[in-house]
């Protein structure tokens, strides 16, 4: 029963996953069918085009179609049971502007309609059936503000207005109720190289405006996210530019534009790792403790 089943949920707690059989970090995720699929980036010094699959239910990986290239640092959306992934780089010098979508169906990877910007260390965030991927990097010294959306309906691309600040590898998430309306959180990211910021700023879709909300308290980049309800969970991340990852856990509050900055830190430190909600927890899998060490293999997750 749902009374029983609440009792077993202890909050506020991390558990552990089947370890991913290729360590990665900066890949895009996203969650089909029950599964989470991590897709691409990057082992030591190599960028893959590898499909893992998770499967929380069964605790077990399996391989998927692999990309057709090799990609890091581009982004994973799902829209009506495909998965997109948006830009990205092949060398960590080279924005590319690709977009594929992949059907589970036929296990088939598909290009659709280019991104008007090629860029990396974006973030995407489905509103109403269309992806917002917002700021990120279109070469190693220039970060940006730019918004487009991609409608998969009509594989078409929009020029939406700029974030207020530049922002690459943010932390990002949809808050609010169909009652309320809805708010596109970007917080955290590097605004250029080496210059972090703890910024945080919301997007309304239907006026297409963006307003300053509370920042956080501890500025990061690359760090593990997902919006849970009424809370968005910022966990992880680089604290500083070629230093360790934090174990940091905090959540933000849109209601009342607050942060909580005392959730249980997460196990192992991680920064760049790939992040996905499913059944309401948090699933933050690889990346690295160090900047220049390998990448972890580790599944961990948070239950609210």
């Amino acid at each position: 029963s749902d009374a029983e089943q609440s009792l077993t949920i202890v909050h506020n707690t991390w558990s552990s996953g089947a370890p991913m059989p290729k360590s990665v970090g900066g890949s895009a995720a996203g969650v089909l069918n029950g599964q989470i699929y991590v897709i691409g980036g990057t082992h030591g010094t190599a960028i893959v085009a590898n499909n893992q699959i998770y499967n929380p239910s069964t605790n077990t990986w399996t391989t998927g179609t692999a990309l057709p290239t090799a990609i890091a640092g581009a982004s994973g959306a799902v829209v009506a049971g495909v998965l997109y992934v948006f830009g990205g780089t092949g060398d960590i010098q080279t924005a590319s502007n690709a977009v594929w979508g992949y059907n589970p169906t036929t296990k088939k990877w598909t290009a659709e309609a280019t991104m008007p910007t090629a860029r990396w260390s974006t973030a995407a965030v489905v509103e109403n059936k269309i992806v917002y991927v917002m700021g990120g990097a279109v070469d190693t010294s220039h970060y940006v503000a730019i918004v487009e959306s991609y409608n998969p309906a009509t594989n078409t691309w929009t020029e939406e207005a700029s974030m207020l600040g530049n922002k690459a590898q943010p932390a990002a998430g949809r808050l609010g109720t169909t009652l309320t309306g809805f708010t596109i959180v970007a917080v955290d990211g590097a605004t250029q190289p080496s210059v972090f910021t703890g910024n945080n700023e919301g997007y309304d879709a239907t006026s297409n405006t963006w307003h300053t909300l509370a920042a956080d308290p501890r500025p990061r980049v690359a760090t593990c996210f997902g919006s849970i309800g009424q809370k968005f969970y910022d966990v992880g991340g680089e604290p500083n530019p070629n230093g360790n990852a934090t174990n940091v856990n905090e959540s933000y509050t849109l209601s009342t534009n607050t942060w909580k900055t005392t959730l249980a830190p997460i196990p192992h430190a991680t920064m760049w790792p790939f992040s996905a909600v499913y059944m309401g927890k948090v699933y933050c899998i690889g990346g690295r403790a160090t900047a220049s060490g390998i990448e972890m293999h580790s599944v961990q997750i948070y239950q609210p």
